[in-house]
């Protein structure tokens, strides 16, 4: 895609995912924040899960559940109102587990918010089940809240970009920094390693590869300011041989660290890769996962996979 087939994006509502959790309750004052960045409603989400729990429990098991979920969005909405007196914010109870209900809370448009870690012992396995799964399968952008609650902020957006095909989600990025004012960091990692499986590898060889990634970031960023003219943008390639690594590191000096999430294999089952994996587990800052084809305004209106 070209960037003249491309416009400014549309950021959207927030919806955001609330169990009671102490990371949840980070996530909705993280999501807070950002609707009131982007002066847009809040929307918080209670995936009660009670479509599934209905086969194999009692009626009034299912209505204690309800009832639960009701009091807890109503709880929460009533404390993120006492923070943002002017922020609009709705509650939503579904019936549905959370990536499902999530999913269908924010359709084809807005943000998902969700925390690092679900109730219960099993973090990792909460993460995995909700975070994770939410990230890869969503139709939007999604972000993972990590970091300290109360971190000071830097007032930048880090873009975590690989090639001129990231055009089209590193606009989002660029939404995200022009909403908050901040500056925009487009950063790519050129790992050594990835170059130098084969007996015909020379160092010139390798220079050169180096040159042109710098050469791509250039006119990544260049492209970005014909649609935020202004936008202050800082770019540069780091080498080094762990990409992942890189990026934790680099997310310890950002307030929002973005990246693009691939295509899928064939068309089929969603696609998270490694690195995106490495920094919703390990990153120093909120993560957000763009989905591909996001950025398109030629996006279908519907999706069959959305339900």
């Amino acid at each position: 895609m070209t960037s003249e087939t491309l416009g400014r994006p549309e950021l959207g509502d927030i919806i955001v995912g609330v169990d009671g959790s102490p990371s949840a309750w980070t996530a909705a004052l993280w999501a807070a924040t950002e609707a009131d960045h982007r002066h847009r409603p809040l929307h918080l989400v209670h995936a009660a899960d009670t479509d599934s729990r209905a086969r194999h429990t009692t009626d009034e098991t299912v209505q204690s559940v309800r009832e639960a979920g009701r009091d807890l969005l109503e709880e929460t909405a009533k404390a993120i109102h006492e923070r943002f007196p002017d922020l609009t914010v709705t509650t939503e109870l579904s019936r549905r587990e959370p990536i499902a209900g999530l999913r269908g809370a924010a359709a084809l448009h807005g943000t998902v918010v969700v925390g690092h870690r679900g109730l219960g012992g099993f973090s990792t396995l909460m993460l995995g089940s909700i975070g994770l799964g939410v990230a890869a399968r969503a139709h939007v952008p999604v972000v993972v809240v990590r970091g300290e609650a109360e971190r000071p902020e830097t007032g930048s957006v880090t873009a975590a970009v690989h090639g001129a095909d990231d055009l089209e989600w590193l606009l989002v990025a660029a939404a995200e920094a022009d909403a908050r004012k901040a500056v925009l960091r487009v950063v790519s990692v050129w790992n050594v390693l990835t170059h130098m499986g084969s007996i015909t590898s020379m160092l010139d060889d390798l220079d050169d590869v180096a040159h042109r990634r710098v050469h791509e970031v250039r006119d990544l960023a260049n492209h970005v300011r014909d649609f935020y003219p202004g936008l202050i943008i800082g770019h540069h390639v780091e080498t080094g041989t762990s990409v992942p690594g890189i990026l934790v590191e680099a997310s310890a000096r950002t307030d929002l660290l973005v990246m693009g999430r691939g295509r899928r294999p064939l068309g089929v089952g969603p696609s998270l890769g490694r690195v995106a994996h490495s920094l919703i587990h390990h990153s120093h800052c909120p993560v957000e996962i763009v989905p591909p084809g996001f950025g398109d305004p030629r996006r279908r209106a519907t999706d069959d996979h959305l339900t």
